[in-house]
C-alpha cells in the first residue's frame, strides 16, 4: 500500500493530550465517501459551463468536468469516477459551500419568477384593485406603464390573441424586481 492511500485510509484526531491516535476507517465508510465524490463531481458536470466559473475549482479538475460534460454516453461514468478521485486530494467544503450558493439562487429565481407570474395574472384578471397591490410591493414603479400594459393584455385576452403584453408586463415586473433587490 502507498502512502498516499495509507493517508486516505487513517485518519488522526488530536486527544487533550496532544498524541496522536490512528483510528481505522472502514472500507464501507471509504466507499460511502466515494460516492458521495462522486455525486459531488456529478452535480458539477451537470451544472452549466457560466455556472462553474462561480466555484473554486483547479485546472485539473475543471478540464475533467469539461470533459465529462462533452461525453455523451460511452465513458461518462469512468469520467464521473476520474472526478470523484480528483475530488479526494482537494478541499471539498469550499466547492461544496459555492454549490449550495448557486442552488440557493437558483431557488429563489424560480420561486420569484412563480411570483411575479401569479401577480401577472393577478393584474390581468383584477385589473385596477391588483394595480394598487403591485404598487404597495414596489412603490417606484411606473403606474401608468403597467397600466397601459395590463389594458393591453386584458384586450389581447379578450381577443384570443397571442399573450405578447402578458409577456411584457412579466419582463417590467422583472426589472423592477431586479433594482429593489439590488
Amino acid at each position: 500500500m502507498n502512502q498516499q492511500s495509507k493517508k486516505w485510509l487513517d485518519t488522526t484526531i488530536e486527544d487533550q493530550n496532544n498524541d496522536n491516535k490512528i483510528i481505522r476507517v472502514s472500507k464501507s465508510k471509504i466507499k460511502r465517501d466515494a460516492e458521495i465524490l462522486k455525486i459531488l463531481g456529478n452535480e458539477l458536470v451537470n451544472l452549466g459551463k457560466n455556472a462553474l466559473e462561480h466555484i473554486p475549482l483547479d485546472e485539473d479538475l475543471l478540464n475533467a468536468i469539461k470533459l465529462a460534460q462533452k461525453i455523451k454516453k460511452k465513458g461518462y461514468r469512468r469520467q464521473i469516477k476520474l472526478i470523484g478521485k480528483i475530488l479526494r486530494h482537494r478541499e471539498v467544503k469550499s466547492i461544496q459551500i459555492a454549490l449550495d450558493k448557486l442552488k440557493n439562487r437558483y431557488n429563489q429565481q424560480i420561486s420569484l419568477f412563480k411570483k411575479l407570474e401569479t401577480l401577472c395574472i393577478r393584474l390581468i384578471t383584477e385589473g385596477d384593485n391588483a394595480i394598487l397591490a403591485v404598487l404597495v410591493l414596489y412603490p417606484h414603479i411606473n403606474r401608468q406603464q403597467l397600466r397601459s400594459l395590463v389594458r393591453n393584455a386584458q384586450k389581447e385576452k379578450i381577443t384570443s390573441k397571442p399573450t405578447r403584453a402578458l409577456h411584457q408586463i412579466f419582463q417590467y415586473l422583472l426589472k423592477v424586481s431586479n433594482k429593489t433587490l439590488q
